[in-house]
C-alpha cells in the first residue's frame, strides 16, 4: 500500500476554505476577549459553538472521534486537547490555549491561538511570543518548493535557542474536506519518513506547540487532554495556509 495522496484544491475550494477560516477566527477573537478571571471553559465552548451557529457553520471538533466538546481549552501545563468543564474556572496569570474548527459548505478551517489571562508572568509571556513567531516562521516558508521539512526547520530553529522545547507526540497536518489530511506538518526536524514537496493547491494547518520544559507529553485519565510531562508551561498556536502562486495565504486571518 502506498501513502495516502495529498489533496490538492482547487480555487473554488479554497474559497470556500477561506469562509470557515473566517468563521473559525471570529470566534477565536471574541474567545480571547472572554478569557477573563472566573470566566469558565464550559462558558467558552458555549460563545464558540453560538458564534459557529449563527454564521451557519458547524464546530469541525464536536463528536470527532468521540470528543465531547467544540472547543480544545488547554490551560498552563496542558498542550492541547482540553475539554472545556463548568468547574475549570479561569485564573489571573493562566496561559490559556484555544483551539477551534469549522466546517462551511463540506470544508474545513482550523486554528489555535495562546492567550493570556488578566496579568501574565514574564516567563509566559515570553514562551508566547516565542511560539506566535515559530508559527509566522514557518509560514514564511509555505511556499511552492519548499519542503515540509523546511517548516519543522523554521520551528525549531527559532523555539530552541530560546531554551524550548517542541512537543513532537502531536503535529500540524493537511485539511480540506477533512479536518485530518496528508501530509503530517512536523514542527521538528526528522531522519527519515515522507518530506513532500509543497505544491499550489495544498494547505496545511500549521501549528507549533512549544513547551517551557522538555518536549515530553501524556496524556489524562479523561484520553483526551495532553500535558507536559513535567508540567511546565505549554504554548500552541496554529493557522489554516494555503499554497498559492503568490505565497502562502492565511485562511484563519482576518
Amino acid at each position: 500500500m502506498g501513502r495516502p495522496s495529498i489533496k490538492l484544491k482547487t480555487a473554488d475550494e479554497i474559497a470556500r476554505m477561506r469562509e470557515a477560516g473566517r468563521v473559525v477566527h471570529e470566534v477565536l477573537c471574541k474567545l480571547a476577549c472572554a478569557a477573563q478571571p472566573g470566566n469558565t471553559t464550559l462558558e467558552l465552548d458555549r460563545l464558540a459553538e453560538d458564534v459557529a451557529r449563527k454564521r451557519r457553520a458547524r464546530p469541525a471538533f464536536k463528536g470527532y472521534l468521540g470528543f465531547p466538546r467544540s472547543l480544545c481549552a488547554s490551560i498552563n501545563h496542558e498542550v492541547v486537547h482540553g475539554i472545556p468543564l463548568g468547574n475549570r474556572i479561569l485564573a489571573e496569570g493562566d496561559l490559556l490555549k484555544l483551539d477551534f474548527g469549522a466546517v462551511v459548505d463540506g470544508f474545513y478551517g482550523d486554528a489555535a491561538v495562546t492567550v493570556a489571562v488578566g496579568k501574565i508572568s514574564r516567563a509566559a509571556r515570553r514562551l508566547l511570543e516565542a511560539t506566535s513567531e515559530a508559527l509566522d516562521a514557518a509560514i514564511a516558508h509555505a511556499r511552492a518548493g519548499s519542503r515540509v521539512s523546511d517548516l519543522a526547520a523554521a520551528v525549531q530553529g527559532h523555539v530552541e535557542p530560546r531554551g524550548y522545547s517542541v512537543v513532537r507526540e502531536f503535529v500540524g497536518h493537511g485539511i480540506g474536506r477533512a479536518l485530518h489530511e496528508p501530509p503530517q506538518v512536523p514542527n521538528f526536524r526528522c531522519a527519515g519518513g515522507a518530506d513532500p514537496r509543497l505544491e499550489v493547491g495544498m494547505v496545511l494547518a500549521i501549528e507549533p506547540m512549544v513547551n517551557a520544559g522538555g518536549w515530553k507529553t501524556e496524556v489524562l485519565a479523561d484520553r483526551w487532554t495532553a500535558v507536559t510531562a513535567d508540567r511546565s508551561l505549554s504554548a500552541h498556536f496554529e493557522h489554516s495556509v494555503a499554497i498559492t502562486a503568490a505565497g502562502p495565504e492565511i485562511l484563519t486571518a482576518e
